[in-house]
């Protein structure tokens, strides 16, 4: 099998790495890739956004199945034009991209499915905003209706904060989500499913704000974590039941069918599990722990979704070991990242290993070129092991000016955590 990786992230080089990995795939090609990518797959430039040229790429590549890793193609629509030519597609359409795309759309999905969510109001104006705010009461959740990768919410006290982000918002053309504020533990899980069949992967928990014990500003994520210990044994059954079958039912009774990765982001509040968010793809950092943990072989899972085949094959399985990821991020990251430093001392495989994000090679040296410039991920015999292996690691890595968070999956190994 020759599979095409779109993207160029430490989501897609987790991807890359466990397909590399299958006895049954015969190449990898990671488009554009990154300098990570390259030492596992054939790296090949694209336009990601452009079905054409992503369809010429598949084509010039003969490509068994795609892979769309984030989600600004998917909602471009990169999946249709390949699908209309032929290929098998892993990633959902982009009319059903819209659940992640539209806040305000995932909203209505989930009501018609009847979805536990948080309560929520969609605002195009200060008015409409001030009023939804004041019904909510603080804290206060405001999100950008659209894409904003992972950054495009505000969760405050401050109601004038809250108005300001509104604002800001309104100024680039979205309307805004303001919603009451969910209780409990967040977990993700990902629900890989063909249009009817849903098979869950195992949960994570990431980490979004920048700084240790969640303060600062929100980011894509600063690291994560899986398995979830401390969380309740029929959760995944629960989840599946009454939020990620029903999602996928409805998509179908609506005529846009939703094939890929359902990312269903949950708080466990004192009335249950409630959706945070949908995503329509991976997500990042819980990609990398997730699949750092998946015995079954990564190529199959995919192209039976892709072809429609889920019902078909067996029960995933899982290694016992706990993993941990931990992201090493750029002077300035979220606001302003400042990118081109070297990058020195990457541990080779062993008690852990480096997933790049952000990156660029030059002359033999690799450089910082984004706000998340590496994701490392450990494997351990338990939680702390695992945690102690990833921050040994990250400790030898040279980079100036880097930030990473030293609590990464602390509370877990505490046992602070609970439901």
């Amino acid at each position: 099998m020759r599979i095409l990786v779109i993207g160029s992230g430490a989501r897609e080089h987790a991807i890359v790495r466990s397909l590399a990995a299958d006895p049954d795939v015969e190449a990898v090609v990671a488009a554009p890739g990154n300098p990570g990518m390259a030492e596992l797959a054939e790296c090949r430039p694209v336009v990601a956004t452009d079905p054409a040229d992503v369809l010429r790429l598949a084509q010039a590549e003969s490509a068994d199945l795609v892979v769309i890793g984030a989600e600004a193609p998917l909602v471009a629509g990169v999946a249709d034009v390949l699908r209309d030519n032929g290929f098998d597609v892993f990633g959902p359409s982009g009319e059903a991209a819209r659940l992640e795309g539209s806040k305000a759309f995932a909203k209505e999905v989930m009501a018609a499915a009847e979805v536990p969510t948080a309560m929520s109001r969609v605002c195009s104006t200060e008015a409409e905003a001030r009023d939804a705010l004041d019904a909510s009461g603080a804290p206060y959740v405001v999100k950008d209706d659209g894409l904003a990768a992972g950054k495009g919410v505000v969760v405050t006290d401050d109601l004038e904060e809250a108005v300001a982000h509104a604002m800001a918002c309104f100024a680039g053309g979205a309307q805004v989500v303001i919603e009451e504020f969910l209780d409990g533990p967040e977990v993700s899980l990902f629900c890989i499913t063909d249009g009817e069949t849903v098979i869950p992967l195992e949960p994570a928990q990431d980490f979004k704000r920048i700084g240790d014990g969640d303060e600062g500003p929100n980011t894509g994520g600063m690291g994560a974590y899986s398995p979830l210990d401390w969380a309740p044994g029929d959760l995944v059954d629960h989840v599946v039941r009454t939020i990620a079958q029903p999602t996928v039912d409805e998509m179908r009774r609506r005529g846009t069918p939703f094939s890929g990765v359902l990312y269903v982001g949950l708080a466990l509040t004192s009335r249950g599990p409630r959706v945070i968010e949908f995503n329509a793809r991976f997500g990042d950092p819980e990609t990398q722990v997730v699949l750092a943990r998946l015995r079954t072989p990564l190529a199959s899972l995919l192209s039976a979704a892709a072809r429609g085949r889920l019902d078909q094959l067996e029960s995933l399985r899982w290694h016992t070991q706990h993993a941990v990821t931990v992201v090493l991020a750029s002077e300035g990251y979220p606001a302003a990242p400042v990118t081109g430093d070297v990058i020195e001392g990457l541990p080779v495989e062993g008690d852990a290993y480096v997933l790049h994000a952000g990156t660029s090679s030059d002359d033999g040296r690799l450089l910082s070129a984004g706000g998340r410039v590496l994701s490392i991920v450990a494997l351990g015999d338990g939680l702390a092991q695992a945690r102690h292996k990833a921050y040994a690691a990250i400790d030898r890595i040279g980079m100036r000016g880097g930030q990473f968070r030293t609590d990464i999956a602390l509370k877990a190994e505490r046992g602070e955590i609970s439901v």
